[in-house]
């Protein structure tokens, strides 16, 4: 990686500071000021690490999709499994029995509601709840640049960010 940009011993002891996530921010701010150079060669060097920081977050991301795959499929082998126990277990008549390291047995679970209709017209207002309602920000951001007054209520402000091209 060094080799690829050409970066200094300094600028590699900070890449790595800025990787660790238990680095302290006082830590992390004093190694950033000592390292030297003018604004443009810090710059360069801090997009350097924050591409490199960029690309590790990719790396990361698509691990944890890939455990997350795993992890689901992990699930469904254990549920198809306990299926396949249960109906032998129903098919044998064998409810209950124990082994040198478990015990088994088929057991009633506590009622559940199943509705016979999809249709929330026919529930009671008793037994219905509703969700809170949300702020669709997009259409307050329509109106405003359409000129609609909404004072009090929200307003349109401007921020400004970085971009590194």
């Amino acid at each position: 990686m060094a080799s690829l940009y050409d970066l200094k011993g300094e600028y590699i002891s900070l890449m790595a500071l800025m990787g660790d996530p238990e680095v302290d921010d006082d830590v992390l701010r004093d190694t950033m000021d000592a390292v030297g150079g003018e604004l443009e060669d810090k710059s360069e060097a801090y997009a350097i690490i924050m591409r490199s920081l960029d690309g590790d977050v990719a790396a990361i991301d698509e691990e944890i999709k890939r455990l997350q795959q795993r992890k689901a499929g992990y699930k469904r082998n254990i549920d198809r499994m306990k299926t396949a126990l249960q109906e032998a277990m129903v098919a044998t008549g064998k409810l209950k029995f124990k082994t040198t390291l478990f015990s088994f047995n088929i057991q009633k679970n506590p009622p559940s509601v199943v509705m016979d209709t999809d249709d929330w017209s026919k529930v009671p207002e008793d037994f219905l709840t509703y969700k809170n309602p949300e702020i669709n920000k997009a259409a307050l951001k329509k109106a405003l640049q359409a000129g609609e007054d909404l004072e009090g209520i929200c307003h349109l402000a401007q921020s400004e960010s970085l971009r590194i091209r």
